[in-house]
């Protein structure tokens, strides 16, 4: 017994791993983020960095627990930050600001590369990530989102863009919240306007983001992990910009 014990308290150390509720001061506020570093990152090496930004009625955890199994063997940071409301993303108690104030406190204290900062959101986080990454799209490298489109009153965001910032999105054809044909329109809009987006269409599939969480992170990081800004990154305040 003595024996199976000292084994176990060696084996513990290789999963260390784990998700951090943490918080920073952005505008003034205290807010509550979700933060996974994967074991084995080295400080010579800068590692990417996603930032998630969940469903409507959610919190941070539920988008970083998710994709932590790719996040580990892929080597990526992870930041899931809470919506001030929770059942939606607003501007600019939520955004680019706070995206602005969490990926910065995170540079200073891991390896992140800078010119990787990803975003990716479901549902209202993902309505949320475009408007957030075609707004500052010389600050995130790429975008992926699960279950959105973006509002056609909101579609002049894009003319806002200083880059053509790469997006992904991926849909189910059965999804009662976004049908198909305001995604495609989503997707055909973005691509007149110059920027590379591409849709992933799944069959059969409804609005639900969590039983299937694991294909879906594939697909969207095989699509993020091709972009990274070429130069310097540059944030421009836009919190007033609505």
């Amino acid at each position: 017994m003595k024996r199976l014990l000292i084994v176990l308290l060696i084996a513990l150390p290789i999963f260390g791993a784990k998700i951090e509720k943490q918080t920073l001061t952005s505008r003034g506020e205290t807010r509550t983020y979700y933060l996974f570093v994967p074991d084995g990152i080295d400080a010579a090496k800068p590692v990417p960095l996603i930032i998630t930004l969940h469903g409507s009625g959610r919190n941070g955890l539920t988008l970083v627990d998710k994709w932590m199994p790719l996040a580990q063997k892929e080597k990526i940071i992870l930041a899931g930050p809470d919506s001030t409301v929770w059942k939606q993303w607003g501007a600019p108690e939520d955004g680019p600001v706070l995206l602005h104030d969490l990926v910065e406190s995170l540079k200073a204290k891991y390896p992140i590369d800078e010119r990787r900062v990803y975003l990716f959101g479901h549902s209202g986080g993902a309505i949320f990530a475009l408007e957030m990454g075609l707004i500052e799209s010389e600050y995130f490298a790429a975008i992926a989102i699960h279950a959105g489109a973006l509002p056609e009153e909101n579609a002049s965001i894009m003319d806002h863009a200083k880059r053509m910032i790469p997006v992904a999105i991926i849909s189910g054809t059965d999804d009662p919240f976004f049908p198909m044909k305001y995604v495609r329109n989503t997707r055909d809009e973005l691509q007149k306007h110059g920027f590379i987006a591409e849709l992933t269409e799944i069959p059969h599939h409804t609005h639900d983001y969590y039983t299937t969480a694991g294909a879906t992170n594939k697909i969207a990081w095989d699509f993020l992990k091709k972009y990274a800004i070429e130069d310097e990154p540059h944030f421009i305040d836009y919190a007033n910009m609505r």
